[in-house]
């Protein structure tokens, strides 16, 4: 039953990645680019973590926070160069 459950958000995940590629390519704004990438990175993050619950392992629970850290960062220095033009004062 577990199996179903973790395929049925595998397809879940893979069509919110649809659609955050979706509004990457269309984004009228540049913010709305950052802010799809920030969820492409958060989708990513549930792929890992749901794949890791799947092959019964936790050393990619690990790389999934440090996943997270590297996205955190560089959705704050995209912000940064948006807003002040560079990202190293």
């Amino acid at each position: 039953m577990i199996f179903y459950a973790i395929a049925f958000c595998f397809a879940c995940i893979g069509l919110a990645l649809l659609m955050n590629l979706w509004r990457l390519a269309t984004g009228p704004t540049i913010p709305d680019r950052i802010l799809a990438l920030d969820t492409m990175t958060i989708n990513a993050i549930a792929l890992i973590v749901l794949y890791s619950l799947m092959s019964d392992t936790s050393i990619l629970f690990e790389a999934a926070i440090l996943f997270a850290m590297v996205g955190f960062i560089s959705t704050v220095a995209y912000c940064k160069f948006l807003l002040r033009g560079d990202v190293i004062e």
